[in-house]
């Protein structure tokens, strides 16, 4: 009973974090709510009992998420994403485009014939899927994942000693930044 609580949990909330990727209004805080709607869906993953899926699932996720807020922090005019911006483009096109994938392939999943296998399935497919993809190297595999995310959060951290904070105050109420150098937009 709990797990069909948690399940359900799960994936309300991996919707609604999925939704509001397109509600908030920057760059990082749609990161993170994209996060969110992935680690939230590994979780139904993991309450179906498809930890590989699951476990790969948050481990890439979190991977990928991690590369674009290190591009943001490098790239991005204003101070990581987090400035006010719109995060939906062409409204009307994207949902008439949307609506079309979504019915081309909801009419897939009645209108194709799906192949049966006379071979039984194995005790745990899970299991058979992880071998069949990286055989003996999945433990290697998932050891070079967390270094790879150590790696990029030490990179992150020793790229920015100073945040928005340290520039604008605790609150951001300061009038003018306070750079250790002189110079820019704001001086």
């Amino acid at each position: 009973m709990w797990t069909q609580v948690a399940f359900w949990a799960c994936a309300v909330a991996a919707v609604a974090t999925g939704v509001a990727v397109f509600r908030v209004d920057s760059m990082a805080r749609a990161t993170f709510a994209l996060l969110a709607s992935f680690v939230f869906a590994a979780g139904t993953l993991l309450l179906l009992n498809l930890a590989y899926l699951g476990i790969l699932v948050v481990l890439m996720m979190i991977m990928e998420m991690v590369v674009m807020v290190v591009f943001m922090i490098m790239y991005m005019m204003n101070p990581a994403g987090l400035m006010p911006m719109t995060m939906v483009h062409n409204q009307k096109g994207s949902l008439a485009i949307s609506g079309a994938v979504f019915a081309a392939l909801a009419a897939g999943i009645f209108l194709v014939p799906w192949p049966a296998s006379a071979r039984p399935r194995p005790a745990d497919p899970t299991r058979a899927l992880g071998e069949a993809l990286m055989g003996s190297k999945m433990l290697v595999m998932m050891v070079l994942g967390l270094c790879l995310f150590a790696t990029m959060v030490a990179t992150v951290v020793l790229a920015t000693h100073r945040g928005r904070y340290d520039r604008y105050g605790d609150r951001l109420d300061a009038k003018r930044p306070d750079d250790p150098v002189r110079g820019g937009l704001n001086r």
